[in-house]
């Protein structure tokens, strides 16, 4: 019997998600806090929508189009305290085929 694959690319492309134009409800307060105080930079591995990517100088970008909005992100740096998180605006977000 052959296990059962899953791509999580192809689960994720199911989803929609209905952006809030110049509203996103994440935010790097810091860019130089994530560059200089951050070794591990977990919230770009962590992250299931893969939203937050490491730039070739160090930095990170965070692209909310697509959150799924579980929360890792600001778990994960609640010792930086270099996330601000909230819930999108009614309507806007992310919006799950399956549930």
């Amino acid at each position: 019997m052959n296990p059962i694959t899953v791509n999580v690319e192809d689960k994720l492309f199911q989803n929609r998600y209905r952006v809030d134009t110049g509203r996103p409800h994440i935010r790097i307060k810091d860019a130089e806090v994530c560059t200089n105080d951050c070794a591990v930079q977990s919230c770009t591995f962590v992250c299931p929508a893969a939203c937050y990517k490491t730039e070739g100088n160090g930095s990170v970008t965070l692209i909310t189009d697509g959150c799924l909005e579980c929360g890792s992100c600001r778990i994960l740096c609640s010792d930086h305290g270099n996330i601000e998180w909230e819930y999108p605006r009614g309507g806007h977000g992310i919006l799950f085929k399956f549930g």
